[in-house]
C-alpha cells in the first residue's frame, strides 16, 4: 500500500487555490472589457481631427465674375476630409471641406444657402444639404432639401424630400418638380420627371418641361396641359409638345393640339393663341368648331374668339351641320355672332340635307341668317349648279331655307333630264331631295329634246311647272302662249308637228307624257307633216338648245365657258319696281298661289291628224304659284375680294 506524503498534500491544495484566483481575474477582464473599449471610442469621436474654426471668405478680395469659380462665403465651421482612393492607388487624395451652420457659396451673381456642405473647391463643386435655397437678384429663387452642383458642367440638380416638391420662384411664375435641373452657364431650368408652371394666367403641366427666366420662354413635352386660372374662362389646351411666354400668356402650338373652351373646339398642329385675348393665327390645315356645330378649315386660319370671327386661306372649307351646308373656298371667313359665311376663288356650295347633294359654284358665295332667323345663300356671277335630277346656270343666284325657293336671274338654264328651261328669272322650289315646282314669272321657255332636230317647245310670259320626283306633271301658262309638239306615232315615229298658239294653257302630263292640254280664250292651232316643213319652222322664235353650257358632273361646275359668259352678258338686268322694293322681305321671297283665270278654259286635245279639237269637260286645275316680285340678290361690294 502505498500513502501520499504531506508535502505532496500541502503543494495540490495550493496548486488548487492558484487555478481559482487565475480564473476570478479573467471573469473580472472579460466584464469589464467592452465599458473600457466603449470609453476608449467614445474619447476618440468626440475628439476633433481639426479643430473648429471660423471662416470668411476663401477670397475676400476676389473677382466673383471669374468664369465657372465657385466661392465659399461663409460657414460658421469647417474641417478637412480627404476622398479616399485604394492602398495601391499612386495618386494623391483629394481634400474636400466640410461646411457647417449657415453655408453660403456663390458663383456669379447666384448665391447658394444650406445648413451643411462638402465643398470640392479644385473642380469648383460642391454638395448642399439641408435648407438649400438659390438666389438670383431679387427675381429668382429656388427651394429644395438637397443640391449637387458639378463645375465642369455648371449644372446644379436640386432634390426634395419625399413628400415635398423642389420649387423655383421667378416673379409671379412657380414651377415645381421633384428633381429640378439648374444649367447656371445658359441660365435655364428642366425637369424630366413631371413639373407643374404656374403663372397669373394659366397653370401648365408636363412630363418634361424647360424654363428660361430671363427671356420668360418655357417649353413643355409630353402630356402638357394648360388649363386657364381665370375664373370666367374655360380655356384647356391639351398636347404633347407646347411653347410658352410667361410674360405674354401666348402659347405657340408645336404639334398636334387641341384648344377647348366654352365657346368650341380648336384643332392645329402649328400656330399662336393668345390666351389673354383669345386671337389665334394657325397654319398647317387647323379646324375650328363652334359651340352651334359650325366648323371652319383652312390651311392658315386667324381666329378671334371673343368676336366669334374667323379668317381662313387655302382649301377653305366653312359648315353648318344644322342645315347639312358646306361652303369651299381658296378665302373665306365665318361670322359667328352674324352667323355669316362668305366664299371666293373657286368658291363651291354643297347641300345635301335632302339626300342628294347639290354642288354650286360661283366667283363668290356667302350665306347668312336673316332677323327672323331665316337662312339665306347667295351665289354671285358666272353660276352653275350640279344635282343628279338637275343642272342649272345663270349670272346670281340665291336659295332661302324658310320657303325652300332657289332664286335665279340673268338667263337662267335649267336641266332635268332631257328638258330644258330658261328665262329672264327663274325659281325653284326644291321639296326634300326633289324640284316640286319651277316658275319663270317674267318669260319662260321650255324644250325637250325628243329625236334628231325635234324638240317639243312651250314658252310664254309666265311659265309655271309641277314635278313628282322630278316627272313633270303640269304646266301652266299665262300671257302670249305658243307650243310646238312632235306627238309619236303607233310605230314610234314623228311625222308631224303640231304649233299652237293662246294667251293661256294650263297642260297635264302621265310619265312625262302629255296627257290633257287646255288653252283658252282664244286659239290658233295647225297641224304641218315634216315632210312639207322646212327645218327652221321646227322651232318657235326664241328657240335655243344650250346643252353645251350643261354641267355634267360636280366638277365641272368650276368649267365656264366663254359661251355661257356671253349669254349672261347679253341678258338685260333684273328691275324691280319700287313698290316691289318696299314689300316685306317675307312678301317678296315666298311665292303665293293663284288659280287660272276666268273665263272657263277652253280644253284641247292633241289631234292624230288636221282637224277640229274637242271640248271635254273643265278640269280641276291646282293652284299655280303666283309671282314674288323677288328680287335679284344685291353683291355687298364689301365683301368681293
Amino acid at each position: 500500500m502505498t500513502h501520499n506524503s504531506p508535502r505532496s498534500s500541502q503543494g495540490f491544495a495550493h496548486s488548487r487555490l492558484w487555478w481559482r484566483r487565475f480564473g476570478a481575474l479573467m471573469c473580472v477582464i472579460l466584464l469589464t472589457l467592452p465599458v473600457i473599449v466603449s470609453s476608449i471610442a467614445a474619447e476618440r469621436k468626440i475628439k476633433p481631427r481639426a479643430p473648429h474654426v471660423r471662416i470668411a471668405p476663401t477670397v475676400p478680395a476676389a473677382n466673383r465674375y471669374q468664369e465657372g469659380k465657385v466661392f465659399l462665403e461663409h460657414a460658421d465651421l469647417l474641417h478637412y476630409e480627404k476622398i479616399p482612393v485604394a492602398e495601391d492607388a499612386e495618386e494623391i487624395p483629394e481634400q474636400y471641406q466640410v461646411l457647417n451652420g449657415n453655408v453660403v457659396m456663390r458663383k456669379g451673381d447666384m448665391f447658394m444657402y444650406c445648413d451643411s456642405a462638402y465643398f470640392y473647391e479644385e473642380s469648383n463643386s460642391f454638395d448642399a444639404f439641408g435648407n438649400v435655397r438659390m438666389e438670383q437678384g431679387d427675381t429668382l429663387f429656388v427651394y429644395a432639401d438637397e443640391l449637387n452642383y458639378d463645375g465642369a458642367s455648371e449644372l446644379a440638380i436640386l432634390y426634395a424630400d419625399f413628400g415635398k416638391k423642389v420649387r423655383l420662384i421667378n416673379k409671379d411664375v412657380k414651377l415645381e418638380t421633384d428633381v429640378f435641373n439648374y444649367d447656371m452657364l445658359n441660365e435655364v431650368g428642366y425637369y424630366t420627371n413631371g413639373g407643374v408652371l404656374t403663372d397669373k394666367q394659366n397653370k401648365l403641366t408636363s412630363v418634361a418641361g424647360e424654363y428660361h427666366p430671363n427671356t420668360k420662354d418655357a417649353y413643355f413635352n409630353y402630356n402638357v396641359h394648360l388649363r386657364s386660372l381665370q375664373n370666367a374662362d374655360t380655356l384647356h389646351i391639351y398636347t404633347d409638345s407646347l411653347d410658352y411666354n410667361t410674360a405674354t400668356h401666348i402659347a405657340k402650338i408645336v404639334s398636334k393640339s387641341e384648344i377647348v373652351n366654352s365657346d368650341g373646339v380648336i384643332y392645329s398642329t402649328s400656330g399662336i393663341y393668345n390666351t389673354d385675348t383669345g386671337v389665334g393665327d394657325l397654319y398647317k390645315r387647323s379646324l375650328v368648331v363652334t359651340k352651334r356645330g359650325s366648323t371652319l378649315t383652312g390651311d392658315t386660319l386667324f381666329y378671334d374668339r371673343t368676336k366669334g370671327f374667323g379668317e381662313a386661306f387655302g382649301g377653305v372649307i366653312v359648315t353648318d351641320s344644322v342645315r347639312q351646308v358646306s361652303l369651299h373656298g381658296e378665302y373665306g371667313f365665318y361670322d359667328e355672332i352674324a352667323d355669316s359665311a362668305f366664299v371666293t376663288i373657286r368658291a363651291l356650295a354643297k347641300e345635301y340635307s335632302r339626300g342628294d347633294t347639290l354642288y354650286l359654284h360661283g366667283d363668290t358665295i356667302n350665306a347668312y341668317t336673316e332677323p327672323d332667323s331665316t337662312k339665306v345663300t347667295n351665289a354671285f356671277h358666272r353660276v352653275r349648279f350640279y344635282r343628279s335630277d338637275m343642272q342649272g346656270i345663270c349670272d346670281s343666284l340665291s336659295m332661302t331655307d324658310r320657303d325652300s325657293i332657289m332664286y335665279m336671274y340673268r338667263h337662267p338654264v335649267v336641266w332635268s333630264d332631257e328638258r330644258q328651261i330658261f328665262g329672264n328669272v327663274i325659281y325653284l322650289h326644291l321639296n326634300d331631295s326633289t324640284i316640286d315646282w319651277a316658275r319663270l314669272p317674267q318669260f319662260g321657255f321650255t324644250a325637250e329634246h325628243i329625236a334628231e332636230d325635234c324638240y317639243n317647245q312651250l314658252s310664254g310670259t309666265d311659265l309655271t311647272a309641277w314635278f313628282n320626283d322630278s316627272t313633270l306633271r303640269r304646266l301652266y301658262v299665262e300671257g302670249n302662249v305658243q307650243l310646238i309638239m312632235f306627238p309619236m306615232e303607233n310605230d314610234s315615229t314623228y311625222n308631224k308637228y303640231v304649233q299652237t298658239e293662246s294667251s293661256y294653257m294650263d297642260s297635264y302630263y302621265d310619265h312625262n307624257t302629255v296627257d290633257s292640254i287646255h288653252f283658252w280664250p282664244e286659239t290658233t292651232t295647225k297641224v304641218v307633216p315634216l315632210y312639207l316643213a322646212r327645218k327652221n319652222s321646227y322651232f318657235l322664235p326664241k328657240f335655243a338648245w344650250y346643252e353645251d353650257l350643261r354641267p355634267w358632273s360636280p366638277e365641272d361646275v368650276f368649267n365656264v365657258p366663254q359661251a355661257m359668259i356671253d349669254l349672261i352678258n347679253s341678258a338685260d338686268p333684273v328691275s324691280s319696281t319700287v313698290a316691289e322694293r318696299k314689300t316685306k322681305e317675307s312678301e317678296r321671297r315666298r311665292p303665293n298661289a293663284a288659280a287660272p283665270p276666268e273665263p272657263v278654259p277652253k280644253t284641247e286635245k292633241l289631234p292624230d291628224k288636221p282637224d277640229e279639237p274637242e271640248a271635254p269637260d273643265k278640269p280641276d286645275a291646282p293652284d299655280a304659284p303666283k309671282n314674288s316680285g323677288q328680287d335679284e340678290p344685291q353683291h355687298d361690294q364689301s365683301t368681293e375680294s
